[in-house]
């Protein structure tokens, strides 16, 4: 077998960002620009020779192909094993299950998540280190420096692997480990909820749901697990076959890409649970039966009946949120007295809690929400934490719902995105209220007085490293608070989004419609951001 070394030259723009390398893939088609991209992962690495990395992704268009070249540049690399899901899928948890599960020396993964898929669409790569999780900011900056400076690429002059054949076969010097995707996954599902109870409910109870794969990677892991495991009737899981276009469909769990099941679940025929994930299965929806579920309330009560799933019913040594997340949580820790950190958006920065054992669950306003397990968000993770909760104290989830905001109280929340802004007059929006920000603690917006005016900078309690402008926070003194973030999970310009949050310990409002409860606040986010008024937008695209 000939190793072939290509000369190539730097391209621009290929600094991952918090989940990963994400363009067009008429972008990634273009001639060295994936080579470029793992070749840097590969010089970014120490002490990978004879190694097992693991390759998998969500099956979206330009998936089959990114594989093969991959596994020729790391054989070119001198990587020992190659384990890869068969049909190149692999869910993101379960291909962080599977690192961590093997003690692999890290894994590529192939997707851009929750973005449409398809010759026009969207691709992602990413790279996750031993633990399992998202590579650190230090790694990531590694890479990008290569990708700057390289100048050649190494790959094997071999055939295209079969990726649809379950087996090992020898590459040279590197063994390929065709895998089946679910197993390990499934394995792992087993041990953390009570399967046994999850059934009883289906089999006894005569409880329905439908959970909504997408035409994404979880449909497989959804239809073995819920119809063939747990016994849900066979037509639970729609839109269970990964597509690469998705079925032409945004793998976005929401309620606005996910329409259809919505309007299910709030018809009169209704099932008792609704669920869905996204492009790589990492996000989740949950719903009731006429009853939407906010991703910081599912966090906020999966921790507060954490006792309920055998995998957690020893204690949780903390809880972290993302900076944006409301902070619903936060009150559930305080009552069960235990730490809740609050970190950056990007999973990432839950790896350092998570190995250092200082939190157990973690969340995501973003439809993200996980625990030690993985290194990852885990969609799938969620509805089964929600089926066993559901089977555990036999109340429907608008019920478990309304007792947990009677007990906590309720923190009105809601995100407003505005998608696809021309990137110089995000940057612009954001930078004038850092400038205002000093001038606006002790100023009142209507009845609100400002407290802190910031942009938030995160020191890890555990490694101590800094990461800065990761969001604008105002907060005021009665604990309300408005956050502005650039997202940078998009492909085409820049998100802005706001994250306006009120808490009300009142029992007699907890069922206002969020939007009205928030109205005077988002007024405000408005006054202060100016983002209508500087982009020409009427409303924010999405509203969740």
């Amino acid at each position: 077998m000939k190793i072939k070394t290509v000369p190539t030259k730097p391209f621009d723009g290929q600094r991952p960002g918090t989940s990963g390398l994400r363009k067009k893939v008429s972008v990634f088609e273009q001639t060295h620009y994936l080579e470029n991209f793992v070749q840097s992962i590969f010089d970014s690495l120490d002490d990978f020779q004879g190694k097992t990395l693991v390759i998998g992704g969500d099956g979206r268009y330009f998936n089959r192909k990114a594989i093969q070249t991959i596994i020729k540049m790391a054989v070119a690399s001198g990587f020992g094993e190659l384990m890869i899901g068969k049909g190149g899928l692999l869910s993101t948890p379960a291909a962080s299950c599977v690192i961590r599960k093997y003690q692999a020396f890290g894994g590529i993964i192939l997707s851009a998540s929750h973005n449409p898929g398809g010759p026009t669409e969207d691709f992602g790569i990413k790279y996750n280190i031993s633990n399992g999780g998202p590579a650190p900011e230090k790694v990531t900056e590694a890479i990008y420096a290569n990708t700057q400076k390289i100048t050649s690429y190494q790959i094997a002059d071999t055939p295209d692997v079969d990726l649809d054949s379950i087996g090992e076969k020898i590459l040279g010097e590197t063994k390929i480990t065709i895998i089946d995707p679910v197993s390990d996954y499934a394995e792992l599902m087993a041990k953390l909820f009570d399967f046994d109870l999850i059934r009883r409910l289906f089999e006894i109870g005569n409880f329905k749901m439908r959970y909504d794969a997408m035409n994404a990677v979880t449909g497989p892991y959804a239809k073995f697990i819920l119809e063939d495991v747990l016994k849900a009737p066979k037509g639970t899981v729609v839109n269970g076959e990964p597509k690469e276009d998705f079925g032409g469909g945004h793998p976005d769990p929401n309620l606005v890409h996910a329409h259809k099941l919505v309007e299910y679940m709030f018809s009169d025929d209704a099932p008792d649970f609704g669920a869905a994930s996204d492009g790589d299965g990492d996000r989740n929806m949950i719903l009731g039966r006429k009853f939407y579920v906010n991703p910081s309330d599912s966090l906020a009560v999966i921790v507060a009946n954490f006792w309920n799933a055998p995998g957690y019913d020893r204690g949780l040594t903390g809880v972290a949120r993302s900076m944006p997340t409301s902070q619903a949580v936060d009150r559930v820790a305080r009552g069960m007295g235990m730490s809740c950190y609050e970190t950056p958006t990007g999973w990432k920065f839950f790896g350092n809690l998570l190995d250092a054992n200082k939190a157990t669950i973690c969340g995501e306003e973003s439809f993200g929400t996980g625990s030690n397990h993985v290194r990852e968000k885990d969609g799938l993770w969620a509805v089964l934490y929600w089926l066993n909760i559901i089977a555990a104290v036999n109340m429907s989830v608008e019920d478990i719902v309304k007792a947990h905001w009677k007990k906590y109280g309720r923190n009105f929340y809601s995100r407003h995105d505005y998608e696809a802004v021309d990137s110089q007059i995000a940057n612009e929006i954001m930078d004038s209220m850092r400038a205002m920000a000093a001038d606006s603690v002790g100023k009142f917006f209507g009845d609100y007085e400002v407290e802190t005016f910031d942009d938030f900078k995160y020191v890890d309690p555990v490694d101590k490293s800094e990461s800065d402008h990761q969001g604008i926070r105002v907060l005021f003194k009665d604990g309300s608070r408005i956050v502005f973030r650039l997202s940078g999970t998009g492909t085409q310009g820049a998100t802005i989004r706001v994250y306006i949050e009120k808490y009300e310990p009142n029992v007699g409002h907890h069922d206002m419609d969020p939007q009205e409860a928030l109205a005077e606040l988002i007024e405000i986010a408005e006054n202060i951001s100016g983002i209508k008024a500087k982009t020409g937008r009427m409303a924010p695209d999405v509203i969740t």
